[in-house]
């Protein structure tokens, strides 16, 4: 879990003079979850207009804005500076990589120490001029200190580590990737790191913070600054995909994403009635039509729209691998070997590591507040043996199946969600989970059955 800092208000940014200084705007941060304040860990604010982004790291949480100026002056990136570009990601789970460009052959030496100053690793070697990448794993520590050190300046910068849990149980480490010695592509990645302002832009920020329960969250928000502003992130559960925090079907449906491992991953069911290269998927609503099918179809369960929006649609496995393309482009129906990889990052598929991708919501949850709810979306009561914690901010959604024969089921009590693999000529695998059990487990079904569809990012 990551270490609560205390929220305090630092400003960034040069102090203007009275009279002669082009203006500024202030913009202030705070967070909540379920309408409670947290603490914000850190803020990412990317400029989609011009490129560029920047960091704010607890306890700072005002930005002040020249509207010309840039947050990092151009000139102290120059081609005679020793330069550490800002880790990417940043938060990050479990790993990270930065470069360092040298403008010439030097000894140098990297660090990187706790929120409390103890050094955690040591790394010391002669460098060739140009630029150098490093990957950096995070042990169990949530704030890291990176500082590298030559022979006449140094640089430090912040990361954090929002898995705060070392990857494969090792130490953090550091560990040297590759070097190019071509100046002109080091001063390139030090221009797309910079962060400038002209006002009319448009921001996007992504809030990082803990919810109440303990689990590593954020959200974003776009908007075109004109005057001093305050935002509330809205705080979810899990982190949005580094640089997608959300993606739009071809219906213009916007779905949150979910970074998970080196997964990014819908946090929704796919809804949408048309595929990507804008051919209408028929919605086969007659159970003897369906059965009978051998291309894509979907319906929304019991064949009743107000479903749509809690739970997504229900397709056939052939939609799901229609080459009209159901997911958004540059994302796909998962392969069964990479269903895996995600159960493999959450402890493997069997109970009750299944829990910590459903969602809480649950009738009678033992979590209480909005976690226990009757009203849908939501999981049925299972005496409270078996609940949905949602660790992750995957929400996997119980929206019931159909048939391969047409009938609907098991709303609130089953989820299932296809992989692009066939078993055989009649049969394809997917995943599973049911009300009563904590697994997350494979399975095999008819291609005709309605199943559920999460979307993976290429």
């Amino acid at each position: 879990m990551k270490t609560h800092f205390l929220l305090a208000i630092i400003v960034i940014g040069l102090t203007l003079n009275v009279s002669g200084q082009k203006p500024s705007m202030e913009l202030s941060f705070t967070a909540a979850d379920k309408e409670f304040y947290v603490p914000l860990d850190s803020i990412f604010i990317v400029n989609l207009t011009q490129g560029g982004d920047t960091t704010l790291f607890a306890p700072d949480t005002v930005l002040v804005l020249d509207y010309i100026t840039s947050i990092n002056d151009n000139d102290a990136l120059g081609e005679n500076t020793l330069s550490v570009s800002q880790n990417y990601p940043n938060p990050f789970n479990g790993k990270t990589a930065f470069n360092l460009y040298l403008p010439e052959k030097e000894n140098i030496t990297i660090t990187a120490r706790n929120i409390i100053g103890r050094e955690l690793v040591h790394y010391e070697n002669n460098l060739n001029r140009g630029n150098h990448s490093f990957a950096f794993y995070g042990g169990n520590e949530s704030y890291y200190l990176l500082t590298v050190t030559g022979k006449q300046t140094s640089q430090t910068i912040k990361m954090l580590n929002a898995g705060s849990e070392a990857i494969n149980g090792e130490k953090c480490k550091l560990v040297y990737t590759s070097s190019n010695g071509n100046v002109s592509g080091v001063k390139s990645q030090n221009t797309k790191n910079n962060f400038v302002f002209n006002s009319g832009d448009t921001l996007q920020y992504s809030g990082y913070a803990t919810t109440l329960d303990g689990i590593a969250g954020n959200a974003v928000i776009n908007d075109v600054p004109l005057t001093n502003m305050s935002y509330e992130f809205a705080i979810l559960k899990g982190l949005r995909c580094p640089g997608t925090p959300y993606v739009e079907d071809i219906e213009h449906t916007v779905y949150n994403t979910v970074q998970i491992g080196n997964q990014c991953w819908m946090a929704e069911n796919i809804k949408t009635r048309t595929y990507q290269n804008g051919a209408i998927i028929p919605n086969v609503t007659d159970p003897d039509e369906w059965k009978f099918l051998l291309s894509g179809a979907y319906v929304w369960y019991d064949n009743d729209l107000a479903w749509k929006e809690p739970y997504g649609a229900l397709y056939n496995w052939f939609a799901a691998v229609d080459p009209n393309g159901l997911c958004p482009e540059g994302w796909h129906l998962p392969y069964s070997s990479e269903w895996n990889v995600l159960a493999n990052f959450i402890g493997g598929a069997g109970a009750p590591n299944g829990q910590k991708l459903r969602t809480c919501r649950q009738d009678a949850s033992p979590l209480g507040g909005e976690c226990n709810t009757s009203d849908h979306p939501r999981w049925e009561n299972t005496n409270n043996s078996v609940f949905g914690t949602d660790d992750y901010g995957f929400t996997a959604l119980p929206a019931g199946f159909r048939l391969g024969l047409g009938q609907f089921d098991a709303l609130g009590f089953y989820g299932a969600w296809w992989s692009s693999e066939e078993y055989d000529y009649w049969f394809s695998w997917g995943r599973s989970m049911f009300y009563d059990l904590g697994s997350f487990g494979e399975w095999y079904d008819y291609k005709t059955a309605g199943r559920s569809v999460r979307c993976l990012k290429d």
